[in-house]
């Protein structure tokens, strides 16, 4: 399967260490844990959401690489959580981040879930018909792949590249 992610230019797509900083389903020195989502909406959703940036003017500073990066798609659990925790703010870091280890600990090497980023139905991307038209709804699915991933391939779709402007309007705000 392809997955997407964005990321500073300057580093690979992968984290290979624990060095990362803490999010959602890990803590500090839990890593590395990647982050990947099933669109590059949702990539770029996911990244807007974290660095809480709502207008549009924000955007003239944004320089990321986009990647879209081949994963296995045979071994995702799902974590056991309310909507309301899987899409919350940081306030709800903790029962991820529990639930996460639980995952691990049960022998789980990645999980699925639904984009905490992403409206419902705001990952349908676009379709052509007599011009440009949205697709059906979709909700956006961000992939958590526990631990260094030497296997995985990933191809830089963009080295230095901006959310488009109409994004801002289909992320739900931190």
């Amino acid at each position: 399967m392809i997955a997407f992610r964005h990321g500073d230019s300057r580093f690979p797509f992968l984290w290979e260490d624990d060095a990362q900083p803490p999010a959602r389903w890990h803590r500090a020195g839990e890593g590395p844990v990647q982050y990947l989502s099933d669109t590059p909406t949702g990539a770029w959703a996911e990244f807007l959401r974290h660095e809480e940036i709502t207008d549009e003017s924000d955007l003239e500073g944004i320089s990321r690489a986009m990647w879209a990066v081949r994963i296995d798609d045979s071994s995702f659990s799902s974590p056991q959580l309310p909507d309301a925790t899987l899409r919350g703010g940081i306030e709800t870091y903790t029962a991820c981040q529990d639930e996460a280890a639980k995952l691990r600990n049960d022998g789980a090497a990645a999980a699925r879930t639904r984009s905490a980023a992403l409206y419902e139905g705001a990952a349908r991307g676009w379709r052509v018909e007599h011009g440009l038209q949205p697709g059906h709804d979709a909700d956006g699915q961000v992939y958590i792949l526990f631990g260094p991933r030497p296997e995985a391939v990933g191809w830089c779709v963009v080295s230095q590249g901006r959310p488009p402007a109409g994004l801002l309007a289909l992320v739900r705000p931190l």
